[in-house]
């Protein structure tokens, strides 16, 4: 088997031992196949906006980037800063609905 100057040769396979899938990557793969992680997430979409925490999510990105100043903020530096905020003011109504319909999906995939 002759190699490329420009690129490694490609490993056969078995060179590594095949990896067990945790649970949750199982699940992962599952919601993936079926559909139903998409119909979660524009749910999730859909719930997120009906409670406001959308147009609160907007305005503190917007206060924080009037407080450091336009020119001043990169996107990393805008994430950093909200993203806890924004995990942590999802409704427990808008989680327990999610958690439900994932314990549903759950339930009907392994019957």
């Amino acid at each position: 088997m002759r190699t490329s100057v420009n690129r490694p040769p490609t490993p056969d396979g078995g060179d590594e031992p095949a990896k067990e899938l945790s649970f949750q990557e199982i699940i992962s793969i599952k919601l993936i196949e079926s559909g139903e992680k998409e119909r979660l997430m524009e749910l999730l979409r859909e719930r997120l906006i009906e409670c406001g925490w959308k147009d609160d999510m907007k305005a503190q990105c917007r206060a924080f980037v009037k407080k450091k100043g336009r020119k001043n903020v990169t996107l990393d530096d805008l994430i950093h800063a909200i993203t806890p905020r924004g995990r942590a003011s999802v409704p427990d109504s808008v989680k327990a609905e999610l958690l439900q319909r994932i314990q549903t999906f759950l339930v009907q995939a392994s019957g």
